[in-house]
């Protein structure tokens, strides 16, 4: 797979908590500029952003991050205020206080309130995997899947793991056929980008792969003096 089709599949993140307006705008520049998905940020500046790409890139941003324990009103209250201030998609955190007391019809209401308050826009539903049983991963495959989501998404990034083979696995045998998958957190490189995808991951929540793009299309710095300083033989030419 090419590196521009793994790119569209991007979203290209900045989740650090103390992250500028400088930095975000150039997060979107860089999202532009390889034709990224979306730009993946924190609700605090989707206004600022939007604002500045206007209808150049998709905003995501996330609700009830990274612990998902607020509750599924004042979820539902950061999401339509997200999406009155630009986000085109809204990634939350599942309710995992309920999901560790087996309040399954809890979970699905959380997620579901959610989905009230965003309707028409994409909502991605982050189950932090690194912290779930394999009973648990399973009993959330058929909850996303009945919930309305578009999307079940591995990890927030800032627990104890991201996305692992085995768990794309798992949520791709397991999810309805219409719920797609995102893999997020530990995707260092577009190996590691395409084996996702090859599992059935349909979206990619990382900063590193445009990080990646950019170290490669820079000049190195031999190019860059051969540019600057021809051989002698070019010199002399006329």
């Amino acid at each position: 797979m090419e590196m521009r089709e793994l790119l569209a599949r991007c979203d290209h993140t900045l989740l650090r908590p103390d992250c500028t307006s400088a930095e975000i705008r150039e997060v979107c520049d860089q999202a532009v500029r390889f034709g990224c998905a979306s730009v993946c940020i924190p609700p605090a500046h989707v206004a600022g952003a939007k604002k500045y790409v206007e209808d150049r890139m998709r905003i995501c941003t996330v609700i009830g991050f990274p612990n998902g324990y607020a509750t599924g009103a004042a979820k539902a209250f950061e999401a339509g205020d997200a999406i009155a201030h630009g986000a085109d998609e809204v990634d939350m955190v599942v309710n995992l206080c309920m999901v560790k007391d087996a309040c399954w019809s809890g979970v699905l209401e959380d997620i579901r309130t959610v989905r009230r308050a965003s309707e028409g826009k994409i909502l991605k539903v982050i189950i932090e995997t690194c912290l779930l049983t394999e009973q648990e991963k399973l009993q959330l495959c058929a909850i996303v899947s009945a919930s309305g989501a578009d999307f079940i998404k591995t990890s927030t990034g800032f627990s104890t793991g991201g996305a692992t083979v085995g768990d794309v696995k798992l949520l791709r045998a397991n999810c309805d056929p219409r719920l797609r998958i995102k893999a997020a957190g530990g995707i260092s490189t577009f190996e590691d980008a395409e084996r996702f995808v090859s599992l059935g991951a349909d979206r990619l929540g990382t900063s590193r792969l445009v990080k990646l793009a950019l170290a490669a299309q820079a000049p190195s710095p031999l190019s860059a003096f051969s540019a600057a300083e021809p051989a002698a033989e070019e010199q002399g030419e006329e």
